[in-house]
């Protein structure tokens, strides 16, 4: 029978620990093919460099952790009596000296409740080491991710339909919204962004409801659908009743530099390549003094995740990885323009796997 364990284990080997431990999230999910919230209540699942793994679970998950048919060890509590009995149960029962753990994912009080339990306990930050587990994608989230590009083209369509002057920028998300979870989605891969005028040059900018679209103003939606367990995620930028000359020329830059991002992502290329492929582009340009981020991040369970596409990451891409293109220019007193891509690395080369036109576009 295979160990679904193994790959873990073997980080655990490699880091030079006792044992990996892992808490509800992107790598959990992954492994059970089960999704748990994080919240006041721990839950944490330990496996060793060799033998049976254990798992803290509160008292109230215990049918839905049934669900993932785990193989080990089982200590429950409950909210009456707290949590650190069974993370002392846990460490009495295991001869663990060191554990690796998820250091953007794990919180600081279950950190602690190891500490009590084991003061001499040697706690590692593997965070890159578990998670390059999920670096290159499975078939089943690979076809996932195409469902979720799939439903998040589908509302971007049905949604600048019906975009015209005078409404504002939550008027739009809330029709995005409708038309994301009418196309399919179960859920957000993370909150849209629908940005006009001067706050679609905030690369992270919030909906506004006092802002009414006029003519000429650009407009950038980035959003994406989560469907099974799997992100996409996906820029483009509109010009609403006509594009003046001047926008026009910024636009044609940033396709271009996302254009040569996609000639540059290929098996071999290091993530730096592309990077360096894409701004070169943009600082080409007269509009250098707008770049504000790098050309991308690697995409998956998470809606960021390794590799990360950006000069000085020297990590070879290779077949299965999935990450964004998304180059952008901001001019904070007018205007920004972000197109965005995420592109499969293949045995030959790469795949586009959002289709969504990129032609400059005027709508409403």
């Amino acid at each position: 029978m295979t160990d679904r364990y193994e790959a873990l284990r073997q980080v655990a080997r490699r880091e030079g620990l006792d044992a990996i431990a892992l808490v509800p999230g992107a790598n959990f999910a992954r492994l059970f093919n089960q999704e748990f919230h994080q919240n006041e209540r721990p839950l944490v699942v330990v496996i060793p460099a060799q033998g049976t793994p254990s798992a803290i679970v509160p008292n109230l998950e215990l049918a839905s952790f049934a669900k993932v048919s785990f193989e080990g060890e089982v200590y429950d509590w409950r909210d009456q009596t707290g949590y650190q009995d069974a993370f002392d149960a846990l460490m009495k029962n295991n001869n663990l000296a060191s554990v690796g753990v998820e250091g953007q994912v794990m919180r600081v009080f279950v950190d602690q409740a190891f500490r009590k339990s084991a003061p001499s306990l040697t706690i590692k930050d593997a965070q890159r080491a578990i998670a390059s587990l999920r670096l290159c994608k499975t078939a089943d989230e690979l076809q996932a991710m195409r469902r979720a590009i799939s439903i998040t083209e589908t509302a971007l369509a049905n949604t600048i339909d019906k975009v015209s002057v005078g409404m504002s920028e939550t008027a739009i998300e809330n029709i995005l919204v409708q038309q994301l979870f009418a196309s399919g989605a179960e859920d957000f891969a993370f909150p849209p962004i629908v940005a006009a005028h001067t706050n679609s040059a905030k690369p992270h900018a919030h909906s506004r409801d006092d802002y009414m679209i006029k003519a000429g103003d650009a407009l950038l939606i980035d959003f994406g659908a989560r469907a099974g367990g799997v992100c996409a995620d996906m820029t483009r930028t509109f010009f609403v009743d006509h594009c003046a000359d001047a926008h026009a020329e910024v636009y044609e830059t940033v396709l271009a530099a996302n254009e040569a991002g996609h000639v540059a992502s290929k098996p071999g290329a290091t993530a730096h390549d592309v990077d360096d492929a894409t701004t070169a582009v943009l600082e080409a340009s007269a509009f250098a003094d707008r770049i504000r981020h790098k050309t991308g991040h690697g995409l998956g369970r998470d809606i960021h995740e390794d590799p990360y596409i950006m000069r000085g990451n020297d990590e070879t891409l290779t077949s299965g990885m999935v990450f964004t293109i998304e180059p952008g220019l901001y001019e904070l007193s007018e205007f920004g323009v972000r197109i965005e891509d995420d592109v499969l690395i293949t045995d030959t080369g790469s795949e586009s796997l959002t289709g969504f036109d990129k032609t400059l576009t005027v709508i409403g």
